[in-house]
């Protein structure tokens, strides 16, 4: 069988002395893995955040397959020069690998990571990472309180349903719920439930950008 799209190359590790196995986010069809054959002795090497035309064979689905890769443009060049962004890109890489199934359509996160990689920054990931837990069903919803349905005066989300709390329906459970705005360590401990469904670990990027 054979996929065609375009995507993102995320993660690479070396396999023998000449190939890498691959990770690549792509368009239509999700997160794919497989060998990227001479990557390591490469006149152009593929680099993780690249974009580019991908092409994925196997001769049965079950099976690691083969990728052929055309870069059209690094998304990581911006992110290379300061480390706060690498550390975004970083998290981001390693949460798409950790969390999203093998050959299942993600386009609006796709999209989302596009945006991100173009203009990296403390708020354009944080926004990231909304898109992706609401991908993976764990949207948080901050439009009402989700006792009383009041819009305004919004201060408190609750860790148990994600969903927004006014200040006068909260004040008795004040030490129950998280305090708006939205932060990294808010979206952490979704992403942390998000990685106990899977039965994975929070990858160590993240915990370093948290710890940060």
């Amino acid at each position: 069988m054979k996929l065609e799209s375009n995507g993102i190359i995320v993660a690479m590790r070396p396999f023998g002395e000449r190939d890498v196995v691959a990770h690549i986010f792509t368009q239509n069809f999700g997160m794919l893995s497989g060998m990227l054959r001479g990557a390591v002795v490469a006149k152009n090497k593929p680099m993780v955040g690249q974009m580019g035309a991908v092409a994925w064979g196997a001769r049965l689905e079950s099976q690691l397959g083969v990728f052929h890769f055309e870069a059209q443009k690094n998304l990581s060049v911006a992110a290379m020069m300061d480390n706060k962004n690498l550390a975004y890109m970083n998290s981001m890489f390693a949460l798409l690998v950790a969390l999203l199934p093998e050959r299942e359509a993600y386009q609006n996160l796709y999209a989302a990571t596009i945006d991100a990689l173009t203009g990296l920054s403390a708020e354009s990931y944080l926004q990231w990472e909304l898109v992706l837990l609401r991908e993976l069903g764990y949207a948080l919803d901050l439009s009402h309180c989700a006792n009383c349905g009041r819009t305004d005066d919004l201060v408190f989300l609750s860790p148990k349903t994600g969903r927004a709390v006014c200040k006068n329906c909260g004040a008795p459970y004040v030490d129950k719920l998280f305090r708006l705005p939205v932060n990294l360590g808010i979206t952490l401990r979704f992403l942390e439930n998000a990685c106990r469904g899977l039965d994975v670990s929070v990858p160590n990027y993240r915990i370093f950008l948290q710890n940060k």
